[in-house]
């Protein structure tokens, strides 16, 4: 397997692109992208577990109900969520790609990401398509783009991986900054393969791999309304159909998890306002939930991401989380650890603080990417987490989000 470029392009018969059409008011901010297929493609869908969901989310669950897409179509700038006309919207948005591309209605994936509550015009949409088509080409970073928000970097990633003697290829960009919590978060995700695989198998990879994966993000603590991640596979590479498990699925299950593992841990550390990327790593639980119940919770835990922000070992916070985190741990066997580039740090064993030098632990701390280590010692489970610190600038960003 091997890293490459060209995002959701690098498979066979996929385009994009990305053009700013008039939702969002700075005109250097694209809004609107589009993906489209030459084929008809597998597709499977994963979304928030929010009792409020925006409208594409459920005009785009009934599109893929058959198993197939041929394209996707996102803008940023309005969520078209809690409007009365937010379901026609959304279909009008699917009949504008329909017609331009000459595929059908209902082959079409929607996305909307941005305000709640206010209206979404239609029209910059409709002036835009033919811009928008014509902007389709090798161009995975524009439509990234124009899937952002509050995002400060692009996010996307592709490898290649082999099935059956062909290459495959598989790619993918993202958005999520702000309102990330497990569970799916403030995130869009859109992932592209050339492998031949059957929708009932891409629906059990993707529901699959989130568990481990996206469920496991959190920023904020507040789960979004329109959150999706949707993978379309369209066979191009050639390789025979996977069908079933077995070695070519657990492949295909590698290439997807080295994608979305890339992508978790890039929405992470772009959190709103952050500086770091926090990564929590749980071993020797006596089960996998309790493993996961840990990592969430110290990740979740506003003291301990407040504490990483000013590189200050408290590491009573990290105990404290895992306290009251329901989860069925023996305290008196913790030990907690710090990581960085810089170096590794014992802060507690057996539940209990050791010495330390606050020095190192400053150094290690002030890093860029800090993973906080917990061994458990009661099983031989673990779980893995990502999350970001909490600053001044997150309070800023979400004081003003909407005026």
């Amino acid at each position: 397997m091997e890293i490459i470029n060209g995002g959701i392009c690098a498979a066979q018969g996929f385009t994009a692109g990305g053009i700013h059409c008039g939702i969002r008011k700075n005109k250097t901010k694209k809004d609107l992208s589009l993906i489209f297929s030459e084929k008809r493609a597998a597709t499977a869908a994963v979304y928030t577990t929010n009792l409020v969901k925006g409208a594409p989310l459920v005009v785009t669950k009934n599109h893929i109900a058959d198993g197939f897409a041929q394209a996707v179509i996102c803008n940023s700038g309005n969520a078209n969520t809690c409007n009365a006309n937010g379901i026609e919207i959304a279909e009008g948005m699917s009949k504008l790609v329909a017609e331009a591309m000459n595929i059908r209605e209902d082959d079409v994936v929607v996305a909307s990401t941005g305000v709640i509550g206010q209206p979404l015009d239609i029209e910059p949409i409709k002036k835009g398509m033919e811009s928008l088509k014509n902007s389709l080409g090798n161009n995975s970073l524009d439509a990234a783009e124009g899937i952002m928000t509050t995002d400060t970097v692009v996010k996307e990633i592709a490898v290649s991986f082999e099935i059956g003697g062909k290459e495959c290829k598989i790619g993918g960009i993202a958005k999520g900054s702000g309102m990330i919590h497990p569970n799916m978060a403030t995130m869009l995700v859109f992932i592209t393969t050339d492998c031949a695989i059957s929708p009932e198998m891409l629906k059990k990879a993707l529901s699959t791999d989130i568990k481990n994966t996206f469920n496991m993000v959190s920023v904020d603590g507040d789960t979004s309304t329109n959150d999706m991640v949707t993978v379309l596979a369209n066979g191009m590479a050639g390789n025979k159909e996977i069908t079933c498990d077995g070695e070519d699925f657990n492949t295909f299950m590698k290439a997807l998890n080295t994608i979305t593992v890339h992508l978790c841990r890039m929405i992470a550390g772009d959190g709103e306002g952050a500086t770091k990327l926090l990564e929590c790593q749980v071993n020797g639980a006596k089960t996998e939930d309790i493993a996961k119940t840990v990592a969430k919770s110290v990740i979740c835990s506003s003291l301990t991401k407040a504490a990483m922000f000013g590189a200050d070992a408290n590491w009573g916070r990290v105990l404290c989380a895992i306290g009251y985190s329901g989860a069925d741990v023996d305290v008196t066997k913790i030990d907690v650890s710090f990581i960085s580039a810089k170096g590794e740090i014992l802060v507690c064993k057996n539940g209990a603080g050791v010495e330390f030098s606050e020095e190192k632990a400053k150094e290690i701390l002030l890093e860029k990417e800090i993973v906080t280590k917990i061994e458990l010692n009661d099983g031989e489970a673990k779980a893995t987490a990502w999350g970001c610190d909490l600053t001044y600038e997150y309070v800023k960003i979400n004081g003003d989000y909407r005026t």
